[in-house]
């Protein structure tokens, strides 16, 4: 895959001096989705410190048909109904994969409903444009998917440096940036610098919809694995949404018209592939 995307080491060399060091315009560009990924973050810790569990959970898989719509709307695709169908069908089986039944706490932490609703539609609304923005980035030049990460993470890193010292600055001046780093914590930076690359590489060959349903089967999968290496207890509701999850990514997959190229924006306008859902 590297041979692919890049050719060879040279050119890999060539292609970061001229897209990472020598255009500013491509690394402002790739800070747009580092800063909504930045905002939906926060916006998400403030809705689950705002909603119940449930609540938080069920209303952010909302982000899943947030998702569709960006993709309609600023790529200029056109879903089935079926494929919608499938869509909503995903969004209520992983809702019912990550059900568990409310607890009562000791803790009684003050709740604000209304700011916990409008900052998870903030976080639905950021995680669908910047998924999909990302995606209209990467399809829309030949420029190489490792170097468009190598722009997007670096805006990434600083953003989150910021937020680091603005909160735990004296701490990181006093004990050192990797104060309490263990090999578990790298290995799990690892996983997730890993899973970072992959993802890219599923919305470049696929689309941002065919990531929501392959992060649904892995969250359908570890809790499999959880099973077998936890003894965790399967539910009904869990069996049910599994079930769900199964048969929405069969529905999306059935053959249809590509939709993973953007096509041209003359071909239809925005209301008129709206109007065939």
């Amino acid at each position: 895959l590297f041979c692919r995307e890049t050719g060879s080491l040279a050119r890999l060399i060539t292609s970061l001096k001229e897209n990472v060091f020598g255009s500013p315009t491509e690394l402002l560009k790739l800070s747009v989705p580092s800063l909504v990924y930045a905002l939906q973050n926060n916006m998400a810790f403030v809705a689950l410190s705002n909603l119940d569990a449930a609540v938080y959970q069920v209303t952010y898989q909302l982000k899943i048909p947030c998702t569709a719509l960006c993709t309609v709307l600023m790529l200029n695709r056109t879903l089935s109904k079926l494929q919608w169908f499938s869509v909503f069908m995903l969004c209520g089986g992983v809702t019912l994969v990550q059900w568990k039944p409310a607890q009562a706490t000791k803790v009684q932490v003050e709740q604000n409903p209304w700011l916990g609703f409008g900052a998870i539609a903030v976080a639905v609304l950021c995680s669908g444009f910047a998924g999909v923005y990302f995606e209209k980035v990467l399809k829309s030049s030949d420029t190489s998917l490792w170097v468009r990460n190598i722009q997007m993470y670096l805006s990434g890193i600083v953003v989150t440096l910021f937020g680091v010292y603005m909160s735990d600055g004296a701490e990181v001046l006093e004990k050192g940036f990797f104060y309490g780093y263990t090999y578990y914590v790298w290995f799990v930076i690892f996983l997730a610098s890993v899973g970072g690359l992959y993802t890219s590489v599923v919305v470049k060959y696929t689309d941002n919809i065919m990531k929501g349903f392959s992060a649904a089967a892995a969250i359908v999968l570890s809790t499999v694995a959880s099973v077998i290496l936890f003894g965790l207890q399967i539910t009904v509701t869990f069996s049910l949404g599994a079930l769900l999850v199964c048969i929405s990514i069969y529905l999306y997959g059935l053959p249809r018209q590509d939709t993973t190229k953007i096509q041209p924006s003359e071909t239809k306008s925005s209301k008129e592939r709206l109007a065939n859902v």
